[in-house]
C-alpha cells in the first residue's frame, strides 16, 4: 500500500511555528507518510521584514525551504497546518495563500482530504483557539475530513490540553509540546492511511 501524503505547512515569524512544523515532518515520517515540508510565501513589504532582526534571521532560516504550492495542494492526501495567530485569526500571510486556493476548491481538489492544524500566540489567551478553529472552517469550507487530537493522548494535556490542536506561546516550543505535535501528526498519518484504505 502506497504510502499517505502528508503536506506540512506553515508560517513563521519567528521561527516557533516553523520549529513545529519541523517536528511535524518529522513524526509524519516517522509514521509512515510521505512528507512535503512547505513555508508559506511571506507577503509583507521587504523593508518591514529587514527592519526586525529576528523577522530577517527568520526568513533567512527557512529561505531554501520550498514555498507552498497549488501542486502540493493536489498532491497530498492530508494536511498539517501552522501558523502563527494575528488578533484572533491565523496570519495574514497564511490566509493570502488560503484565499488563491478557489480553483481547486471549485473543482473538488481540496475534498476528502485530512486536516489538522497548530497555532501560537504571543500569549495563552492571545486567540489561539479562535485561529485553530477558523482554520477548521475553512477546511470544512473545502469538504475536507478535520482529525484534531482531541484528548487522545496524554501528551495533549501535558502540553497545555487544547484537544483542537497544539498551540503554544510564542518562543515556548519545548519537550511536552514537541510529544503533543508528534503525537497529533501522528494522528493525521493514522487517519489519512484508514481514510485511503
Amino acid at each position: 500500500m502506497a504510502k499517505p501524503k502528508i503536506a506540512i505547512i506553515f508560517y513563521s515569524t519567528y521561527g516557533t511555528n516553523h520549529q513545529v512544523a519541523v517536528e511535524a515532518a518529522r513524526a509524519a515520517e516517522a509514521a509512515g507518510a510521505e512528507v512535503r515540508l512547505r513555508r508559506v510565501a511571506e507577503t509583507a513589504p521587504k523593508a518591514v521584514v529587514e527592519g526586525q532582526d529576528a523577522w530577517k534571521a527568520q526568513a533567512a532560516r527557512t529561505a531554501d525551504i520550498p514555498e507552498v504550492s497549488h501542486d502540493d495542494m493536489e498532491w497530498a492526501d492530508g494536511y498539517f497546518f501552522s501558523a502563527p495567530t494575528r488578533y484572533g485569526a491565523v496570519a495574514s500571510q497564511l490566509r493570502a495563500f488560503i484565499d488563491t486556493l478557489g480553483g481547486l476548491w471549485m473543482k473538488g481538489a481540496l475534498a476528502n482530504k485530512t486536516f489538522t492544524a497548530t497555532t501560537s500566540a504571543q500569549n495563552a489567551h492571545g486567540g489561539q483557539e479562535a485561529t485553530t478553529l477558523g482554520l477548521y472552517t475553512t477546511a470544512m469550507h473545502w469538504g475536507a475530513i478535520i482529525v484534531a487530537p482531541g484528548y487522545t493522548d496524554p501528551s495533549v494535556s501535558e502540553a497545555g490540553g487544547n484537544p483542537y490542536g497544539f498551540s503554544t506561546n510564542a518562543g515556548a516550543f519545548d519537550d511536552k509540546g514537541r510529544a503533543a505535535v508528534a503525537h497529533q501528526a501522528k494522528r493525521l498519518v493514522e487517519m489519512t492511511a484508514k481514510l485511503r484504505g
